[in-house]
């Protein structure tokens, strides 16, 4: 039976062994869910952490049992060479795949590629070349790239330019390898205040500039909602440079349902338009132990039953 079908019986909720406080542990592993979910959502690290313990390997399992098919992990670039090839071998062992991780450590909170000085271009460069390390190693595609804070001393069309050329070079870097580059625009509100990537359509004319397989944008809709609003017509606009997507309810930045985004009717537009991409669950728990990661699967399982 269709997990959507499933959902329409009002029967899932009571179904799922997890939901009815079956505990997990090393000794007893219990496939907590068969299905899979209409999208392709990624948890991360930690954020089952009380049913599955503090070993990653055990965290990869606890998630592919309860039907999600991707993990991501914005720190794997700083984990050990061992551990990344651990978490390779669950994710390859188990068919899932792996998501977005931070692709260079330039500071965020300092003009630094849209400047135009060489010495901030050869941080990123050579951090890009560590990246595509990584990226074969734990078989990833993506990874995140935010330009910086805005330079106050230059023209915004200067900056453009200087960051356009800066991320063509980066993508000579990356395209032989198949490996893209997400651009993530930030809200100016709430988190990351003066930077120079805030909206889509800003991230869109950038990737139309660099014109490369390997720079696209990373479409963050916590962020989104936050800067402009307008989710599915932004969507639409910039579809064709859109490479991964993140999620994140506001206010809060926790799981779908806890905020004011209609989280079923974008899923709904997602799975319409056929993509078959990531979507990073970037957020918190809104309830902290073992009760808040049974209401995250529950609003996952809720918002995916169109």
């Amino acid at each position: 039976m269709k997990r959507r079908d499933f959902v329409k019986k009002g029967a899932l909720i009571s179904s799922l062994p997890f939901l009815n406080n079956i505990l997990y542990s090393k000794t007893r592993k219990i496939k907590l869910s068969s299905s899979n979910f209409n999208l392709n959502y990624a948890p991360h690290f930690g954020m089952f952490k009380h049913h599955a313990g503090d070993d990653l390997i055990d965290q990869i399992q606890f998630m592919y049992d309860n039907g999600f098919r991707a993990i991501e992990d914005n720190g794997m670039k700083s984990r050990s060479k061992s551990i990344q090839e651990k978490i390779s071998k669950k994710l390859d062992t188990l068919g899932m795949s792996m998501g977005v991780f931070i692709g260079s450590s330039i500071d965020w909170e300092k003009p630094t590629l849209t400047t135009g000085r060489k010495e901030f271009e050869n941080v990123f460069l050579n951090d890009l070349k560590k990246s595509i390390e990584v990226a074969k190693r734990v078989n990833a595609t993506w990874m995140t790239i935010v330009p910086g804070v805005i330079d106050l001393k230059q023209e915004i069309g200067y900056q453009t330019v200087n960051l356009v050329e800066t991320l063509k070079r980066g993508s000579e870097l990356l395209e032989p390898h198949g490996l893209i580059m997400v651009l993530e625009p930030l809200n100016w509100w709430s988190n990351h205040p003066g930077q120079f990537l805030k909206k889509i359509p800003q991230a869109y004319q950038i990737c139309k500039s660099v014109n490369s397989p390997s720079c696209k944008i990373l479409f963050d809709i916590y962020h989104q909602q936050i800067s402009e609003g307008n989710i599915i017509p932004n969507f639409e606009k910039s579809w064709t440079e859109i490479a991964y997507i993140q999620i994140g309810d506001n206010p809060g930045r926790n799981e779908p349902t806890t905020g004011e985004i209609n989280f079923k009717k974008v899923f709904e537009y997602l799975y319409n338009k056929n993509y078959n991409g990531i979507l990073g669950m970037e957020h918190g728990n809104s309830i902290k132990g073992k009760k808040g990661e049974k209401k995250v699967i529950e609003s996952y399982i809720e918002v995916d039953s169109f």
